[in-house]
């Protein structure tokens, strides 16, 4: 057995070992174009089908700088707290790849457009030292605030996509042949990269993954991206290194690619930890290299030994001019930002009354938005946290998708918390009325009618439900009249059987009471 065969428990491994992380963060930007030509970027066309003698590198052809993707790198950058260059360039980054048709990609390096910002990010309570990590983070119930320093946000160009056919992997080792789509070479990328993150010990997994879920969200808000991990619009290179408590020193870091989920990029970081820790324990040294993540064992195996940038033997890209925004410009843009998510969050948590929890389980759930929008028809903040927290998020669960692709829109579920306030509906009838628009039957409305959901509210019809369930059970009005009206749970479930759960539970009861306290 090798010293890599075995792990070190998470626990035990931040104990003796003091971790540091760093994070770059790939985000296509939402352009129209690529990045230096005029072809389209839409996902998931034909392959090979959105190309031009620019994006795939032919001789003669010359490329154009995008204005927009400049001006969303600025956006980015500003809503980052970054200082914005007032004069930069392209560099040509030097490699060879099969999915890079010019074997150089255009690039910034020593001149980047961002430089020198941070983002705040909060470990909350919930998740906070969660599963992932065993606990051993701060104390459950507690919320704690990192700065993450921004390093630099630098403009460059996508590389297209490798398929390899064949093999159990999907990886080049072990396929019979491999097939290249250059459809996404040439979309604008943004790179946006961390300083070293110290000083969050166990909690460096989950540090990892609140920060890339803030950057998300933040990305989303200024509308530059579509930051769908699924489809590689945000793609994350995750690096990790361990050092003997101590020590005063940095450890060798390696580079995880291509994270592409949140829970996995936590999950990596936990898994190097794990390992660096043993290979640091029998005496070996960790070799810095970029390694490769795997979904289903939540492990991680080596790549290839990591570069350094004299590898890449970076020099100015000729055939574009350095770009110098104007400061009016970027004074434009910046008063043109958004209210960025901790800020709403902030607003949103007081308006609405939330305790810390409250509000982090609302994020946890990725319903935020979703109580936002419910709350902006009408609905209370209380009706709508209920149903999204409650029944939809329920209803997700079991399809295994997320609350934002249910078959129900803000609106609906605002109607329906209306129907339950104005008596229309009671809270079993309303889940039947979910149950209708999720499947397509229309409206809430139109499926209360279509179903015959309205709550019985003839006086007469429930008087007589609750006669017939006193007379078929003695033994209980006896207890009632006893003083023991707890019991009187009993009678009202029969009667909302007798009614098919179309009668008010609250009313049943007071009529009960009445009834039998004469």
């Amino acid at each position: 057995m090798t010293m890599t065969d075995t792990l070190v428990p998470f626990a035990e491994a931040v104990r003796r070992y003091e971790p540091l992380i760093g994070l770059e963060t790939h985000v296509e930007l939402g352009t129209r174009t690529k990045m230096f030509c005029g072809c389209t970027t839409t996902f998931g066309a034909e392959p090979n089908s959105q190309v031009c003698p620019v994006c795939l590198g032919l001789p003669g052809s010359l490329p154009v700088v995008n204005r927009i993707a400049i001006e969303y790198t600025i956006r980015i950058g500003l809503a980052l707290n970054c200082s914005i260059a007032t004069w930069c360039r392209f560099a040509r980054k030097n490699y060879f790849y099969p999915d890079m048709p010019k074997n150089f990609q255009i690039s910034q390096y020593d001149e980047p457009l961002c430089t020198d910002g941070y983002l705040d990010v909060r470990l909350d309570a919930i998740g906070h030292g969660g599963s992932e990590s065993g606990g051993t983070g701060a104390e459950r119930g507690s919320t704690r605030t990192v700065r993450v320093g921004i390093e630099r946000v630098h403009l460059e160009e996508d590389t297209g996509k490798s398929l390899h056919v064949g093999g159990a992997t999907g990886r080049i080792h072990g396929a019979e042949y491999s097939l290249v789509d250059y459809n996404r070479a040439g979309i604008p990328l943004v790179e946006i990269v961390t300083k070293p993150i110290e000083g969050t010990d166990a909690d460096a997994p989950v540090a990892a993954r609140v920060y890339v879920t803030e950057l998300r969200d933040l990305l989303r808000s200024l509308a530059v991206s579509d930051v769908r991990m699924e489809e590689g619009s945000l793609r994350c290179d995750v690096n990790t290194s361990l050092a003997p408590r101590g020590s005063g020193r940095w450890g060798t870091r390696t580079e995880t690619k291509n994270v592409n989920s949140l829970r996995s990029v936590e999950r990596a970081v936990r898994f190097e930890i794990e390992r660096q820790a043993a290979v640091l324990d029998a005496g070996g040294r960790v070799i810095q290299e970029t390694r490769h993540f795997h979904e289903d064992t939540g492990t991680t195996t080596p790549g290839r030994s990591k570069e350094e940038a004299q590898d890449y033997r970076y020099f100015p890209e000729p055939d574009l001019v350095p770009v110098a925004p104007p400061l009016e410009w970027v004074e434009q843009i910046r008063a043109a930002l958004p209210e960025v998510p901790s800020a709403r969050r902030a607003r949103l948590q007081k308006e609405w009354g939330l305790s810390d929890l409250d509000m982090a389980a609302l994020s946890n759930a990725g319903a935020l938005d979703l109580v936002a929008q419910t709350v902006a028809v009408g609905a209370s903040a209380a009706d709508a946290r209920k149903w999204w927290l409650g029944e939809l998020a329920r209803r997700a669960n079991e399809a295994d998708i997320e609350l934002t692709n249910l078959a129900i829109t803000p609106a609906q579920v605002a109607r329906i918390a209306e129907l339950v306030a104005a008596g229309t509906l009671n809270d079993g009838l309303a889940r039947q009325a979910i149950d209708g628009v999720l499947v397509g039957e229309g409206s809430p409305d139109e499926v209360v009618a279509a179903r015959g959901l309205a709550v019985v509210s003839d006086e007469g019809a429930l008087t007589a439900a609750i006669d017939e369930a006193i007379a078929a059970n003695p033994d209980v009005v006896a207890k009632i009249r006893d003083g023991k009206t707890k019991a009187a749970g009993f009678l009202v479930g029969a009667v909302m059987k007798a009614t098919s759960g179309k009668a008010d539970a609250a009313r049943v009861l007071e009529l009960i009471l009445e009834r039998l306290s004469s």
